[in-house]
């Protein structure tokens, strides 16, 4: 299957600038094609990983694909989707956002054979260049009424652009004339928010190197859950590939926990599984949906990709503990991560009557009712029941010498922190 029928087939195409041109481009050779991301922040989150995708695709096809970290853009703030300005950061604080996302890239893709992914930083040319060249050379070639008429300047005439930001489309299109010249790039892949930019690109390379340059511009849609809402955004915030900042347990439940309606088109966009794989999880969702084998499947192929089988198959052990409440089987690091948002308590390691423990933590609210949970059975320390009034809680009881876990009832946990 052609690159372009497979994107058709997943509906991962919003906009291209040439649709024909292009499946023809990709029938003749393999090509070189790009895609950037600005160092806003030491970490990319789910969102971010929609375009990327595609790149990636693009090099299992046999293509050859450019990340570009944007360390010059990244200083002056993408207009895309905002209403107000962006704070500007420090050029220290710019370089290592840059190299942990470089980091994050060289995970996710090939980084040897033919078509290995090749990293570049748009401030090694940009910086070069100086205020009179930038008006000349590339200000010249920019009408301010069809820069006006972008949807990413339009929107914010009302409240107000700098030109900082309005000159950022010139930045973005004269990165992809760059890479044309020296990379041989012949693709700009981007969100849907990014089409203007893209565009302005192909502007620009035709007209430098003539009406005839074959470069293109394909867009991605936009992302929505079955209810309307934005793609990537939970209670907690951002889903984010920083293990740090999202723990490969909160990954993993993230998208186990995808609606019945969105599985499938999530499978077809962000996993490498083939059609027959994915219409077989369809019938599944339609004759089976209490199983949620698709949901499944999909957060072990997202978990694998970000995170690595190890990572994985450590989400894997958490969840199957949690349900089964074999809490005993986990280990201390993987506590913290399964039990992060539950609510949590500090104790000593001073040995204390059980009844007394729970009242002083204030998991229980009387000692009448700790014993109450206690002889009725209710309550279990570690995944086992505690039926005796007099046990002594010591560190002994705690796991790796750090936490407790007390259940209430079958789903209420706490977690108590030994200080």
């Amino acid at each position: 299957m052609n690159i372009i029928d497979e994107l058709e087939w997943r509906d991962a195409i919003n906009q291209q600038s040439d649709s024909e041109g292009l499946r023809e481009l990709t029938e003749q050779k393999s090509i070189s094609l790009y895609c950037g991301v600005d160092p806003t922040g030491d970490s990319m989150h789910i969102g971010h990983l929609i375009p990327f995708i595609v790149l990636k695709r693009f090099q299992l096809a046999g293509h050859r694909p450019v990340i570009l970290i944007g360390g010059a853009t990244g200083t002056i703030g993408d207009p895309s989707g905002r209403q107000t300005e962006r704070s500007l950061q420090t050029m220290e604080q710019i370089q290592a956002n840059v190299d942990a996302l470089s980091a994050q890239m060289k995970k996710l893709f090939m980084t040897e054979g033919d078509n290995q992914v090749r990293m570049v930083n748009n401030y090694d040319w940009t910086h070069k260049i100086n205020v009179i060249e930038f008006l000349r050379d590339y200000g010249k070639n920019f009408s301010i009424n069809t820069m006006l008429a972008k949807d990413v300047v339009a929107s914010r005439l009302e409240t107000g652009i700098s030109f900082t930001e309005f000159s950022y489309q010139i930045l973005q299109s004269l990165d992809y004339l760059h890479l044309y010249r020296h990379e041989d790039v012949q693709l700009q892949v981007g969100g849907s928010d990014q089409w203007g930019n893209i565009t302005s690109g192909l502007d620009l390379i035709r007209k430098k190197e003539g009406t005839e340059a074959k470069a293109f511009a394909l867009t991605i849609p936009l992302m929505l859950k079955a209810d309307g809402t934005k793609f990537g955004k939970t209670a907690g915030g951002a889903v984010w590939l920083d293990p740090n900042k999202t723990t490969p347990f909160e990954f993993y439940q993230f998208w186990a926990n995808t609606d019945d309606r969105d599985v499938v088109k999530y499978l077809k966009y962000f996993t490498f599984l083939n059609q027959e794989q994915i219409a077989e999880l369809d019938e599944k969702v339609k004759t089976e949906p209490h199983k949620r084998e698709a949901q499944k499947t999909l957060a072990e192929e997202m978990t694998r990709f970000v995170h690595g089988d190890e990572m994985l198959e450590q989400a894997k052990r958490i969840t199957a503990a949690l349900f089964s409440g074999d809490i005993k089987s986990l280990t201390a690091d993987e506590i913290e991560q399964g039990f992060k948002e539950m609510p949590t308590f500090e104790a000593t390691k001073e040995s204390k009557n059980i009844v007394d423990w729970l009242v002083d933590l204030g998991i229980e609210p009387s000692k009448r009712q700790a014993r109450e949970d206690i002889t009725k059975g209710a309550l279990s320390m570690n995944g086992e029941k505690v039926t005796d009034l007099e046990l002594e809680v010591t560190s002994g009881h705690a796991i790796g010498g750090r936490f407790i876990i007390i259940r209430k009832g079958k789903k209420n946990y706490s977690l108590v922190k030994l200080t």
